[in-house]
């Protein structure tokens, strides 16, 4: 599987073991950013050139996630759902990076840095990765809701104030 990466300066150091224990386990890894430790750094643009990247992939038929990673996780989540059709998870346990598949169907999770061991975030990351989604009719129906407020600013048969 293809997995997308990026991380702001707090992420970098996790980054750098999970590419090898992602690359280890036989998946390819594409590094979106940065390269350097800068405390000023701006992860939106990482972020969202790793969420691009794993929306057009899953388009073109190939099989792709991503993780992205910063001091608590919660910006880099925005950013990289700012990007159509990408469905990023805020992971802080195995349950919730199970539930991020099963139920979600989310494409990408993002991982506080400061807040995780990187054993804790490579067991997150390889739960997330080995869970499918679940299918079931409530959860499709749902990601359709999204997909289809996304695309338009409504959801037909639901009042949106």
């Amino acid at each position: 599987m293809r997995i997308h990466i990026a991380t702001d300066h707090a992420g970098l150091e996790f980054s750098t073991d999970l590419q090898a224990h992602l690359r280890s386990a036989g998946h390819e890894v594409v590094d979106h950013g940065p390269t350097v430790v800068d405390p000023l750094d701006d992860y939106p643009s990482f972020c969202i050139n790793a969420a691009r990247a794993v929306v057009a992939d899953q388009r073109s038929g190939i099989e792709a996630l991503g993780v992205v990673f910063g001091g608590s996780g919660n910006g880099e989540q925005m950013a990289a759902n700012k990007v159509l059709g990408a469905r990023a998870a805020l992971v802080w346990n195995v349950s919730t990076a199970l539930l991020a598949r099963q139920h979600n169907d989310a494409n990408l999770i993002s991982i506080g840095a400061r807040q995780h061991t990187v054993d804790e975030a490579k067991l997150f990351i390889d739960t997330f990765i080995a869970e499918p989604f679940s299918g079931e009719e409530r959860h499709v129906r749902r990601i359709a809701q999204l997909a289809e407020y996304e695309a338009t600013g409504l959801i037909v048969g639901h009042e949106i104030d």
